[in-house]
């Protein structure tokens, strides 16, 4: 058997208003470490906002999801509409804002969240063919907002109340977790962990990401 194709779904380039940056790195450590091959992909639209990560303030400049995502990617990377389900045997998606902004509304519209319609169908392709999919940080709000109200996934995000209390709106089960726990839905296949919700470090957030790539690849 060839390598194990894991996608790994980008949401531009920066914790405020794409993927983070560490989780994502780790998560493509971990998955080279584990003889993945990996296919980094992001959909090709306009992000919600574009942040400044020294001051905090939100810029009138416009930034393109992929085109930033691709900076992470070092180049290499796949619209999330021309990815077929048949080319991946799983998927991790990385946090930060990006997650809960381009891939979903859920920042701006919490339990009542939008997600990418290009997103929500790949998601639910691999889905249907039992494929699992890993989520870190907040990007379990995309998974809820596809699955919640179908398939009740269990899934955490740590253990922020006012979080917690969203994706359950929105028909998840949700179970805290510490930074270096993962929750696994094994009905489902789904896989998460909370890592920057709770984690303190960047060694930290390597605890859980560690656990989660292994489990994904375990489960392919």
């Amino acid at each position: 058997m060839g390598k194990k194709r894991v996608g790994v779904l980008l949401s531009g380039c920066g914790v405020f208003d794409g993927s983070e940056i560490h989780e994502a790195t780790l998560a493509l450590y971990f998955l080279d470490k584990a003889g993945a091959e990996i296919i980094c992909i992001a959909p090709d639209k306009d992000q919600r906002d574009v942040v400044n990560h020294i001051s905090g303030e939100t810029s009138v400049e416009k930034r393109n999801v992929i085109t930033e995502a691709s900076r992470i990617a070092r180049g290499k990377i796949q619209d999330v509409r021309s990815v077929k389900v048949g080319e991946l045997d799983a998927l991790v998606i990385p946090g930060g804002f990006g997650a809960a902004k381009n891939l979903c509304s859920f920042a701006v519209d919490g339990a009542a969240c939008k997600v990418d319609e290009n997103v929500a169908d790949l998601l639910r392709e691999l889905h249907n063919g039992k494929k699992p999919i890993g989520a870190l940080c907040i990007a379990p709000a995309v998974l809820a907002g596809v699955f919640g109200k179908t398939c009740a996934p269990e899934i955490t995000i740590g253990s922020d109340a006012q979080t917690v209390a969203a994706m359950e709106a929105m028909g998840a089960r949700h179970k805290t977790a510490a930074f270096d726990e993962i929750v696994v839905d094994s009905e489902n296949r789904i896989v998460t962990t909370p890592c920057y919700m709770v984690a303190q470090s960047i060694r930290e957030v390597g605890a859980g990401i560690e656990k989660l790539v292994t489990k994904i690849i375990e489960m392919i």
